[in-house]
């Protein structure tokens, strides 16, 4: 048999270290992804659907990187794994899922299983007017018998920081309060959880209302204005155009066509090679 080259395996090779005053702690690892989002690990998962789902990206994000969903599912499904993403751990949610009192406690308990959640403020129009948690919905059928009144409401107004709100909910023995404006007009919610989250995980990549940065990969066929139309609405970070071939008419058009419909949202283009 001929020896038609030399070739070296991971052990063959030693790098020797030069003199440094540089102390692990010291270092730091972030970097951009893209112009807008910065991550503070350089990690990237794939757009693969072995691979990057809901659960996989918040882990990524909760150590400083990002996951990129794939494509291969209907738009409503990938944006619904990429609202889950946004949903699980946010300082201060802004967009709470909320109920009227109209609601049948059958629908509550529902609301409750699809999303995740336990606790949903009760509104007439913007004003709040009560609560209803989990274990209110344990003993009783009726919404105006389960639900905690307006004037019996914990809340913090919304200049108020997250340790206040901690501190809130440690007197009163709670896991959330209400975030409200001077016209008593529903702004957010704070949970302990998602406080909890946050002292956690110091080094999340996050955005700037504190929740976990997602991506979300799309093609350039058919429907993808209506998958790029569901993503941006379900809070994506980014968008990624995964083809095999990136540096094609096609993807450089439809680059285009997600920055001129949605410049707030960044775009990635490959592969490229």
């Amino acid at each position: 048999m001929r020896l038609l080259g030399k070739a070296l395996t991971f052990d063959d090779v030693l790098l020797v270290p030069a003199y440094s005053k540089v102390l692990p702690r010291d270092t730091s690892l972030a970097t951009r992804l893209s112009r807008n989002i910065t991550l503070n690990l350089p990690l990237v998962s794939a757009a693969m659907d072995t691979v990057t789902e809901a659960r996989l990206a918040i882990a990524i994000a909760q150590e400083g990187g990002i996951g990129i969903v794939h494509k291969n599912m209907p738009a409503q499904a990938q944006a619904a794994e990429v609202a889950r993403v946004k949903r699980y751990e946010s300082g201060v949610l802004r967009d709470p899922i909320t109920i009227t009192p109209e609601v049948t406690v059958r629908q509550v308990v529902a609301l409750s299983r699809q999303h995740g959640i336990s606790g949903f403020p009760v509104l007439k129009g913007k004003r709040v007017v009560g609560i209803v948690t989990g274990r209110d919905l344990r003993f009783e059928t009726r919404m105006d018998a389960i639900m905690t009144p307006r004037e019996r409401l914990v809340w913090v107004n919304e200049s108020a920081t997250l340790e206040e709100g901690k501190a809130l909910m440690h007197r009163h023995k709670l896991e959330r309060v209400l975030v409200v404006n001077d016209a008593f007009e529903l702004c957010g919610l704070m949970t302990v959880k998602d406080i909890t989250k946050q002292t956690n995980f110091p080094d999340a990549a996050r955005d700037a209302l504190g929740k976990l940065r997602v991506g979300a990969a799309v093609g350039v066929g058919e429907g993808t204005e209506e998958r790029v139309d569901l993503l941006v609405k379900a809070g994506v970070d980014a968008i990624v155009v995964d083809t095999a071939h990136g540096h094609s008419d096609g993807v450089i058009e439809r680059v285009r066509w997600v920055k001129r419909h949605y410049p707030q949202v960044d775009v990635i283009g490959g592969n490229i090679a």
